[in-house]
């Protein structure tokens, strides 16, 4: 982006999707209650190229504990780190059932 075009909004619509406005080519919006709006604002949204293909990082981490079982690879998370990530995605999925923030307590052990 150069310093002219100004900064870029972003939203994804999926995880492989990204489309982007530049200020540049957002239209100044002019509020006059006696005229309708003329510009159709998502229209002008734009589809972002990917950059890079990046890799599934589920597999990759499948592949990583599958290496460490087959050859006694070290591998780099615990038991209690797993347990942690699940606890955490438990949560985030309580708090977007219930809108609200949740608490996340220690796991038995914890100190």
């Amino acid at each position: 982006m150069s310093p002219a075009s100004g900064p870029i909004s972003t939203h994804r619509r999926s995880c492989h999707d990204c489309i982007a406005a530049s200020a540049i080519c957002t239209p100044r919006p002019v509020w006059n209650p006696d005229e309708p709006n003329p510009f159709r604002y998502r229209e002008m949204w734009q589809l972002l190229p990917d950059a890079d293909d990046y890799p599934n990082a589920f597999r990759l981490q499948w592949e990583q504990f599958l290496l460490h079982l087959a050859t006694g690879s070290a591998f780099p998370h615990t038991f209690r780190e797993g347990a942690r990530g699940v606890q955490m995605a438990e949560a985030a999925m309580q708090s977007w059932q219930e809108r609200r923030w949740v608490e996340i307590g220690s796991l038995a052990g914890d100190e």
